[in-house]
């Protein structure tokens, strides 16, 4: 029995945990008598290697038990099939959650997260009830354990359940706006905004839409209400920020500090909101991004962190006013020495008519007559970090772009959105645009354009190769080439099936290989390779987690097969992405060299003349 954990609840009663029989091995047999083997099952819950992942957490599994001292009466609560239990007001209520997914874990392989039942225990009367079935969220109980509360993002709305009554309400059914992303691009649920919290006695939940704080009765009695109003109409995204992490619930009577972001101008500060009387008041609002803050334990003090391109993240001190700013460090005064460069916010239009942002990065002392090298990285969506300081350190797997300003190179970040069942289209017709418009402006040598990406990004990197000759030099690194041969792999670091990955997850191709067999072809660059002039640099580890290494071998091959200019680096035993300082290091100084080479003419290094032979490995650099 583990009582590791022991809570007191009411009506004397304690809970602790307790745990299954260890499975043990019969220490009497011989080694060539075990039999070591796999039996992958059709209707597992998990996939095998899933499991094997999860081993050693099953292993130490226990469940939460409730004894009641007065009778001596124990309950067990948690169990092999509800076996998620969450405490009512922190132990001091007869109330239990209960949650599972144990019913719905096969359809992981192919939606990637589970369904849940909930379930509500009451030790007073030795009640289970099931309350909601086959939710796709995650419930929790109110501080005072009043209410059951979750978002169902099948629905797009939040849900409350009084524990008294039974009854369920949907509490944003009342609300035009939406409460879950509105700029979500998968074939799938959009996640939540998420919320804020409850106020005290559970009388009020508020959560957040794009922009703004709802708060909701609990029992839609009262109509819900807007407590900062102009967020959506001004595109101000308001957060509140718990200063306090002790407090389990919002306190009425006191203002809340919230964060601010402008989605327009990309400005960020601070704003408070008064609960009594609903006013918002501006404390802050600047060109820089904010955060880092905590708040004095026994003064209204707080600190944070102001930071732009340009400006290291330096901490800064203020009262919960926010008046009268000071900054109390300088941590990297050095700055001062270097070029830096600058970022600009930039726009266009993308080839579906879709009005687009992205980021420009430029040298110091930026001279509009001349012509800069540009090298295009991308991932998603990136505008809105505009003001995120980039200190010149080797990044795992990608430019670091203020290296590369500082060295004469312009970067350009564009922003993706994207068209379910053509990703690698969709990028196309967003990035080339945008690049065409920078040309255009006549600063950008349009002869000596670089493309870099990793991940996902890095798949893009290799499908963009194949629509256009425009880039003079790419690297991708960990790209998935083959999405049908990648679709039946593992995800190796959570033991989890890709599938879930391309049918509704970050691959939006919205079915299975064998709905829309057509469009794991289109979208994957193997099948396209013969198309490819541009010289490619390919980074892909041996120990990937993520994207299985044999992809990143199967766009090697194929280059090598067609005899185009292709170099793969493999460090080996390391993850997604170079994690040794040294690997980073390495990487970094390789990949400038293959951008330097192309781009701005700088003669070629040994390693991509000659290579490095496996006899010279770790002695022999090439640099």
């Amino acid at each position: 029995m583990n009582t590791t954990r022991l809570f007191l609840v009411k009506m004397a009663t304690n809970s602790f945990w307790i745990s299954s029989n260890p499975i043990v091995q019969d220490t009497t047999l011989l080694t060539e008598e075990i039999v070591s083997v796999e039996i992958w099952g059709g209707d597992d819950g998990y996939i095998y290697p899933q499991q094997n992942r999860q081993l050693e957490n099953e292993k130490k599994r226990n469940y939460l038990v409730a004894l009641n001292l007065t009778n001596k009466e124990v309950i067990q609560l948690g169990d092999r099939d509800v076996p998620g239990i969450e405490l009512g007001d922190e132990g001091n209520a007869s109330l239990f959650l209960g949650e599972t997914n144990v019913p719905y874990q096969k359809s992981i392989t192919w939606e990637g997260s589970p369904a849940n039942d909930f379930y509500l225990y009451d030790v007073s009367n030795r009640s289970k009830k099931q309350i909601a079935t086959g939710v796709k969220g995650n419930a929790s109980l109110s501080p005072k354990a009043n209410y059951v509360y979750w978002y169902s993002m099948a629905d797009t709305a939040w849900f409350s359940y009084a524990n008294t009554t039974g009854n369920t309400v949907k509490l944003t059914q009342d609300v035009k706006v939406k409460f879950a992303d509105e700029e979500d691009d998968h074939p799938d649920y959009p996640s939540p905004y998420g919320s804020a919290g409850w106020t005290a006695d559970d009388a009020q939940f508020i959560a957040y839409d794009r922009y703004d704080l709802w708060a909701f009765d609990p029992q839609n009695k009262k109509a819900p209400v807007n407590l900062t109003k102009v967020g959506r109409q001004q595109k101000i995204v308001f957060r509140n920020i718990k200063l306090d992490q002790e407090i389990r619930f919002i306190d009425p009577n006191q203002e809340l500090l919230l964060s601010a972001f402008n989605e327009s101008t990309k400005a960020a500060g601070y704003y408070k909101l008064s609960l009594k009387d609903g006013k918002l008041t501006k404390l802050l609002m600047e060109n820089y991004r904010f955060g880092g803050i905590v708040k004095a334990k026994q003064a209204n003090q707080i600190l944070f962190t102001r930071e732009s391109f340009r400006e290291f993240p330096d901490v800064w001190t203020a009262d919960l006013n926010l008046s009268a700013p000071k900054k109390i460090s300088l941590a990297n005064p050095q700055m001062k020495d270097y070029l830096w460069g600058s970022v600009e916010l930039v726009s266009w239009t993308s080839l579906d008519n879709i009005p687009l942002q992205g980021l420009l990065y430029k040298p110091e002392n930026f001279d509009p007559k001349k012509k800069y090298p540009i090298i295009v990285y991308f991932y998603e969506r990136e505008s809105d970090n505009i003001h995120g300081h980039i200190t010149p350190n080797p990044l795992r797997s990608s430019i670091n772009r203020t290296t590369y300003v500082s060295d004469g190179y312009l970067v350009f970040v564009p922003d993706i959105i994207y068209k379910i069942g053509f990703p690698g289209e969709s990028a196309h017709n967003c990035i080339m645009p945008g690049i065409t418009q920078l040309i255009s402006k006549g600063f950008v040598d349009e002869k000596n354009i670089g493309i870099q990406g990793h991940s996902w990004g890095g798949y893009q990197t290799a499908y963009l190769i194949t629509r256009t000759d425009m880039f003079k030099a790419a690297e991708a690194g960990a790209p998935v080439a083959n999405m049908i041969s990648a679709y039946g792999g593992i995800r190796w670091e959570s033991g989890m099936s890709r599938m879930f990955q391309y049918e509704e997850s970050q691959t939006r191709l919205g079915g299975s290989l064998w709905e829309k067999p057509m469009l794991y072809i289109e979208n994957s660059p193997i099948f396209f390779a013969d198309k490819i002039k541009t010289p490619l640099l390919l980074l892909h580890n041996d120990a990937d987690g993520a994207v299985p290494w044999y992809q990143g071998i199967e766009m090697y091959m194929a280059m090598r097969r067609l005899n185009k200019p292709v170099w793969m680096l493999n460090y080996n035993g390391e993850p997604h992405w170079p994690v040794k300082r040294e690997n980073r290091m390495d990487f970094q100084i390789r990949m400038k060299q293959f951008f330097d080479h192309y781009l701005k003419n700088a003669a070629l290094p040994p390693w991509m003349k000659e290579g490095v032979p496996a006899i010279e490995k770790g002695i022999t650099k090439g640099y």
